[in-house]
């Protein structure tokens, strides 16, 4: 492979990195399934809607069976579904469902 291929092959790696990034969140964390985003919906819609503190996640895992890292992974993912939002003061509020 020549200088200038390697060159090329890199930078499309490194322009294409932070989208290959955000299409996985766009997926549910693995090991998930419909239920458990509709589990975790209804849990973060029963402490307000919001999850700021380390108590929400918390109390979402505990609800929901899912493990804290999964949380933060179905977080992220509603963040990407843009069925969430970032909190100017901090958190994220969901903004579907009886969240809407």
């Amino acid at each position: 492979m020549s200088l200038f291929s390697f060159r090329t092959a890199r930078l499309a790696g490194l322009v294409l990195a932070p989208v290959l990034l955000l299409a996985a969140c766009d997926m549910p964390p693995e090991g998930t399934d419909a239920q458990d985003i509709a589990n975790y919906e209804a849990a973060v819609a029963s402490i307000g809607c919001r999850l700021i503190t380390e108590p929400d996640y918390l109390a979402v895992a505990f609800q929901t069976g899912l493990t804290r890292d999964q949380v933060m992974e179905m977080t992220q993912f509603q963040l990407a579904a843009r069925r969430a939002e970032i909190l100017p003061e901090g958190g994220v509020k969901l903004t579907t469902g009886v969240c809407a």
